[in-house]
């Protein structure tokens, strides 16, 4: 039987109940849902093209088909009635419409429930700087900054502003004023919401992507001049986020990046999404570096080689290594050898660290 356009919500429904994190539609593949990290097929035939577009039909904005109609591709936000809210990105592949949505939790969690330092709240108390979250696609930045909004939103009495693609957490006022701006709906980019940000009295402003480099550069200002700034990039690793950044902006200005960032920077906190070895949901790790004397130093100097250094040495102000996280969940039982081994930053030292057997056993799995 052909799925219809209606069937769609019978599928976020089975998403909510089995606890998938993702939903993929696709033209000759059965709807497929993603199941602590694994692809699970749903028992149906394989999808055809009418009834893909059907199902993106049935939940497209108009202004989003309208864009997906010109470029190919659209992302936006979906709420399930009360029950569960959905980042949806739909595109084209091979002339057929693919739809992809990821589920979005209802309920914003605490510090201890994603496993962050509770040094981190620490940092949500300073008026001003550039506080970044990275990681690779899936990792859950969204959700850490979003505890991160509404621990602020709870606590302070402050003017936030979000710029999002699109929207997934709502935020209700609180303490603070919460105005949330999606690009392509409020505004058309992160830069000129951004820009326009720093004219309306914010105090937190959460950029959701600095994606290019008019919007990194506007950040690091924004946070220079007394605004306590949320961002996130695709890094993994303090390292090489500080040298993301400042490749993004060509080399007669590195040099005063540089000084700017090692001023605005405050922390990085990077972040990987595993399953849990028990098969219980999936778990973070993390590696979060805190700005010192020294690590200004450093990046001044563009010496950020010597970073990982810097952190394995500053514990006791909160910071913490990926791989020293990654090594102490396995040691806990909590992830197996194999996703230390995929997510760690040092693949041989890691193999040390576990020993060669667990290694070969994790790799031949």
């Amino acid at each position: 039987m052909p799925l219809l356009a209606d069937d769609i919500h019978r599928l976020f429904d089975t998403m909510v109940e089995t606890g998938a994190s993702d939903l993929h539609l696709t033209v000759g593949r059965a709807p497929c849902l993603r199941l602590k990290g694994r692809l699970r097929d749903i028992k149906h035939p394989p999808l055809t093209a009418e009834e893909v577009h059907a199902l993106v039909g049935a939940i497209i904005p108009p202004l989003k088909l309208e864009e997906f109609r010109k470029v190919g591709s659209s992302d936006f936000a979906w709420a399930h009635g009360t029950k569960a809210r959905f980042r949806v990105a739909t595109f084209m592949q091979r002339g057929n419409p693919t739809m992809v949505c990821r589920l979005i939790p209802n309920k914003l969690l605490s510090f201890e429930q994603i496993g962050l330092s509770e040094k981190v709240i620490e940092l949500l108390d300073r008026p001003r700087g550039l506080l970044l979250v990275t990681g690779p696609t899936g990792s859950g930045k969204t959700t850490t900054l979003a505890t991160m909004v509404d621990y602020v939103n709870a606590n302070r009495e402050h003017h936030i502003i979000t710029i999002e693609d699109p929207i997934e957490y709502y935020h209700t006022h609180q303490q603070c004023i919460v105005n949330q701006r999606e690009v392509g709906v409020d505004v058309p980019s992160f830069a000129e919401a951004l820009r326009r940000a720093l004219r309306e009295d914010p105090d937190v402003v959460l950029v959701g992507e600095m994606r290019d480099l008019e919007t990194i550069a506007t950040a690091i200002t924004a946070a220079e001049t007394g605004h306590l700034v949320l961002g996130t990039l695709h890094t993994t690793g303090s390292a090489r986020t500080v040298d993301r950044i400042i490749d993004q902006f060509p080399p007669e200005q590195q040099e005063m990046v540089r000084v700017q960032l090692s001023v605005a920077l405050i922390a990085v906190i990077s972040q990987v999404l595993m399953p849990r070895a028990d098969g219980k949901g999936m778990i973070a790790g993390f590696e979060t570096m805190v700005m010192t004397p020294g690590i200004e130093n450093h990046i001044r100097q563009a010496q950020t080689f010597k970073i990982n250094s810097a952190i394995q040495t500053g514990r006791g102000r909160g910071m913490l290594l990926l791989d020293d996280h990654l090594t102490a969940l396995y040691n806990a039982g909590k992830i197996d050898a194999r996703q230390a081994l995929l997510k760690c930053q040092d693949p041989r030292a890691m193999r040390e660290r576990l020993g060669l057997e667990a290694a070969a056993v994790a790799v031949e799995e």
